[in-house]
């Protein structure tokens, strides 16, 4: 067969072709028989249904079937939608100029090839697969009688559904792929058949789909650069101290308290991207706090534990370090709900002075809307995962990563299957893929905690309702200035959710909406920015009601936050202080020790 250049496609070599699928079956064989072991040792099945969907699914049937006059509408509005693809397929082939009926999202990437829109048999199959996925999402969405969680999570679990059968993940509905597959021979597929067993046999009996080269990168190499030391060490962090870069740096020093479900260096991937660097490069005294990778030896670490030995043993240590008593203090995430956590308990304490200023990155501590991340957190759904982590005293970094990619299939499964499977590709070396890869895990007690009295219970809105270190906590006494950046499409902590603090801090509040996500509208520098921002100084009102005064602005918020950190620390500058200058000598250079530790799970 000719390829359409006109060459002859290429056949692979039968005896090499026969070796690849010689060594697959063999290997194969031994993952089947690894898996049987398994199973016959534990003397138990797997839980085929954690996440608790069957029984959604199940309300979902019985509240379509009290309304079957509705089924039907909606079945006959699908025969319709058929009917006029088919008469416009038809008048396609007959040369008619003919738009078509439905198209993919802007965002949507999975259909960018040339032949999804110039060839009629895929333009086709395309546009059938959107009208049917549209159907079963509007049809789900549009049933009564189900309490607001079950529709979420059969909501989000459809949408799972229709991601997996789009026609992009099949060998001979994807163009792509079947231009691949002739013009190579089919080695594709036989190299993609490789690249799953080599997955298998790494992931321990779950199937973990590499994403990117992780030997192409190296932490503290060509990750996590930016020169520092490591001045103080717990059982739960490491406290990194960077070099300075100008001759003055800001008297009030910075820390950044970074998630501990991920390694800190988000914030400083490359030099041209790192939040650390440039923040350094603006005169700030830089502090981080690398979180400890946790074995079954730190199961029993709790929330309050983490609160003690992390921002508040900071505190004291850069206090030490640099003799001052106020610090600017940055959260990111679930680091930005332990500031907060922190900020209420040193108020009690009457040590809330310590924090000169808090800013939060993508933080939620109020969890009424959580996203799609509250689909995964029910009653049966965290009881089945307390008795999985009591098992092992902490939770597998790749359980974690496996839902927050749930969160992005297309682009965070699919996207990997098609290349790596169906493409016989190797994965692009991506920093921020090796990142997301390495993954850190959670102590049973703390994580127990964090899910069920915040995401289950929304307990730390709540006057006195949550408890740390023996103390009653209430956000709304907390009364240092904070800045609040929140991300327009954040599927982690939606947007609204992270401007209700903005109605129940006491103290001064911006609130700065930037584009994009989680990740990328936090790490948008300066100097090529992607994404612009939104800022309005009228926080009275809800948040929809603060976008519509917003005005935008081009470029990062970086230079904004900035100023206003500046602002509060009484731009006051003091000549340059280096890592050792104060009481605290360095243990060892940055990154350190913990952020090396690596996940096996």
């Amino acid at each position: 067969m000719d390829d359409q250049s006109g060459n002859a496609a290429s056949l692979p070599d039968p005896t090499e072709m026969s070796k690849s699928m010689a060594s697959i079956a063999e290997r194969s064989q031994k993952l089947v028989a690894e898996f049987v072991n398994r199973q016959m040792a534990s003397g138990s099945l797997p839980d085929t249904d954690p996440m608790n969907v069957s029984e959604a699914f199940m309300e979902l049937s019985r509240q379509m079937m009290a309304n079957p006059a509705k089924m039907m509408e909606s079945s006959m509005n699908l025969w319709s939608d058929y009917l006029s693809l088919w008469q416009t397929t038809t008048q396609r082939m007959m040369g008619a100029d003919v738009g078509p009926m439905v198209t993919p999202a802007k965002d949507d990437h999975r259909f960018r090839d040339d032949a999804w829109a110039d060839n009629q048999v895929f333009d086709f199959v395309k546009q059938s697969y959107l009208l049917t996925s549209r159907w079963m999402q509007s049809s789900v969405s549009a049933v009564d009688g189900m309490d607001k969680k079950t529709a979420e999570k059969v909501d989000f679990y459809t949408r799972q559904f229709t991601d997996a059968l789009s026609p992009s993940n099949f060998v001979m509905t994807n163009p792509e792929v079947l231009r691949a597959t002739m013009e190579s021979g089919g080695e594709n597929l036989v190299k993609g058949l490789e690249n799953l067993i080599a997955d298998m046999e790494n992931s321990d009996g779950q199937l973990r789909i590499k994403m990117t080269d992780p030997d192409a990168f190296q932490v503290g190499e060509n990750v996590a650069t930016t020169p520092g030391k490591v001045v103080f060490r717990n059982d739960l962090m490491e406290l990194l101290q960077f070099n300075p870069t100008t001759e003055e740096t800001v008297k009030t020093p910075l820390l950044i308290i970074p998630p501990w479900i991920n390694k800190y260096y988000i914030l400083d991937l490359r030099e041209k991207n790192s939040f650390i660097k440039w923040a350094t490069d603006q005169g700030h005294s830089v502090f981080v706090i690398s979180w400890v990778n946790p074995d079954a030896e730190l199961a029993a670490k709790s929330f309050d534990d983490y609160m003690l030995e992390g921002p508040v043993a900071a505190l004291d240590a850069i206090e030490k370090a640099t003799g001052e008593k106020k610090t600017n203090v940055i959260g990111y995430c679930i680091g930005g709900t332990l500031l907060a956590s922190a900020l209420a308990y040193l108020t009690v304490k009457k040590q809330d002075k310590r924090v000169n200023s808090a800013t939060f990155f993508t933080t939620m501590v109020d969890f009424t809307e959580a996203g799609d991340l509250g689909i995964f957190i029910d009653e049966a759904q965290l009881s089945s995962l307390e008795e999985k982590m009591e098992e092992r005293g902490y939770l597998e970094g790749s359980e974690m990563a496996t839902t927050f990619n749930m969160l992005r299939s297309n682009d965070l499964i699919w996207s990997f299957v098609i290349n790596n499977y169906l493409l016989g590709k190797d994965p692009f070396p991506f920093d921020l893929l090796y990142w997301n890869s390495d993954s850190t895990r959670m102590p049973a007690a703390m994580h127990s905690f964090y899910l069920r009295k915040m995401y289950l219970e929304n307990k730390l809105i709540e006057p006195g309702g949550l408890e740390l270190a023996g103390v009653k906590i209430d956000l709304s006494t907390i009364k240092v200035p904070t800045y609040i950046v929140a991300t327009r499409e954040d599927h982690i902590a939606p947007w609204k959710s992270a401007y209700a603090p903005t109605q129940i801090y006491s103290g001064p509040t911006r609130f700065v909406l930037a584009g994009s996500g989680h990740i990328a509208g936090v790490v948008n520098p300066p100097a090529k920015p992607k994404y612009g921002h939104w800022t309005n100084d009228d926080l009275s009102g809800s948040a929809d009601e603060w976008l519509n005064g917003a005005e935008e602005h081009v470029g990062s918020w970086w230079p904004n936050w900035d100023s206003w950190a500046k602002e509060r620390a009484g731009n006051a500058m003091i000549p340059a202080r280096k890592p050792g200058d104060g009481k605290l000598k360095p243990l060892c250079d940055a990154p350190g020790e913990y952020v090396m530790m690596k996940a096996e799970g």
